[in-house]
């Protein structure tokens, strides 16, 4: 594990262009790699928004990018917990798709998209505000993963 917060990474993040599927919540990510380490960005938007100041995100339709620096982690991105408040008038927010690109000095670029295609609702089934996707190759790894166990994490931003 380095301690240098050296790494950058950019998400990308696809609301999809069913009706309502835009949100006005907050909306904040887990990012994990194979050995269960992973960092937690609270707020995406307040952490690396790059579409502008009065940019609406994760609107019907969009592809809202944010970068932001943070701990490397141990290995490539291979899971992650995105997870909507709920706040706001129509918290409900339909997410296609969420990607993950890293660099850092001397660690090798890597790039991973999850496939989402859920409703991040209450009123909406699967009537949860997470979505959960792991695509780490070990078993005992996946448990921790879904566990969310703050002792894995390396930083919270």
């Amino acid at each position: 594990m380095q301690e240098d917060p050296d790494c950058v990474y950019t998400v990308y993040v696809r609301t999809g262009s069913i009706i309502k599927g835009g949100t006005d919540s907050i909306i904040s990510l887990t990012l994990y790699d194979a050995n269960g380490y992973g960092i937690r960005i609270n707020n995406l938007e307040s952490w690396g928004g790059l579409m502008g100041p009065e940019y609406n995100y994760f609107e019907r339709g969009n592809l809202d990018i944010f970068s932001g620096r943070g701990p490397c982690l141990t290995g490539p991105v291979c899971a992650m917990n995105l997870t909507s408040d709920g706040s706001g008038s129509g918290h409900g927010w339909y997410c296609n798709y969420v990607e993950v690109t890293t660099t850092g000095v001397h660690e090798q670029c890597a790039q991973q998209q999850f496939t989402v295609e859920q409703w991040l609702a209450t009123d909406t089934s699967p009537y949860e505000l997470t979505a959960i996707r792991n695509y780490c190759s070990s078993d005992a790894k996946k448990k921790q993963v879904m566990d969310d166990s703050d002792s894995s994490l390396l930083s919270v931003m």
